[in-house]
C-alpha cells in the first residue's frame, strides 16, 4: 500500500489517498471525478502526462515545470495558476480559464487552446508554436518572446497584448 498527499501552496495536506499501485496522477484524476478541488494546490514537478484533468478546479494551483503532455485540461479553471516552464505540448486547453495564469517558458507546441480565456496571461517566452487559438481571449497578454510560427490565431482577440514578436 502506497500513501500519497497532496498539499496546497501554504503546505497544508488538502487529500490524502492510500491504495495499491498509487501514483500521483491516478490520485489526481480520481479527485478530479470526485468533484474536489484542486485550488491552489502544490503541484510542482508532477508528472500528468496525459491525465484526464477536464473541468478540474486548478485556480492558483503552483504547476511549475510539471509535465502536462497531451493532457485533457478542457474547460479546466487554471485562473491565476503558476504554469511557469510547464510542459503542455499537445495538451487540450479548450474553453480553458487561464485568466492571469503564469505561463512563461511554458511549451504550448500544438496545444489546442480554442475559445481559452488567457486575459492578462504571461506568456513571455512561451512556445505557441502550431497552437490552436481560434477565438482565444488574449486581451492585455503579455506575448513578448513568444514563439507563434504556425499559430492559428483565427478570431482571436488580441486586444492591448504587449508587443507580439512573432518568430519565422
Amino acid at each position: 500500500m502506497k500513501t500519497i498527499q497532496i498539499k496546497n501552496i501554504k503546505n497544508e495536506i488538502i487529500y490524502e489517498h492510500t491504495a495499491e499501485n498509487n501514483t500521483i496522477k491516478i490520485m489526481i484524476e480520481k479527485m478530479i471525478k470526485e468533484g474536489i478541488s484542486l485550488y491552489e494546490a502544490d503541484l510542482c514537478g508532477v508528472d500528468l502526462y496525459r491525465a484526464d484533468l477536464c473541468r478540474a478546479n486548478l485556480c492558483g494551483a503552483d504547476l511549475h515545470r510539471a509535465d502536462l503532455h497531451r493532457a485533457d485540461l478542457r474547460e479546466a479553471d487554471l485562473h491565476r495558476a503558476n504554469l511557469c516552464g510547464a510542459n503542455l505540448y499537445e495538451a487540450n486547453l479548450r474553453e480553458a480559464n487561464l485568466y492571469r495564469a503564469n505561463l512563461c517558458g511554458a511549451d504550448l507546441c500544438r496545444a489546442n487552446l480554442r475559445g481559452a480565456n488567457l486575459y492578462r496571461a504571461n506568456l513571455y517566452r512561451a512556445n505557441l508554436r502550431e497552437a490552436n487559438l481560434h477565438r482565444a481571449d488574449l486581451r492585455e497578454a503579455d506575448l513578448c518572446g513568444a514563439d507563434l510560427c504556425g499559430a492559428d490565431l483565427c478570431g482571436a482577440d488580441l486586444c492591448r497584448a504587449d508587443p507580439i514578436k512573432k518568430k519565422i
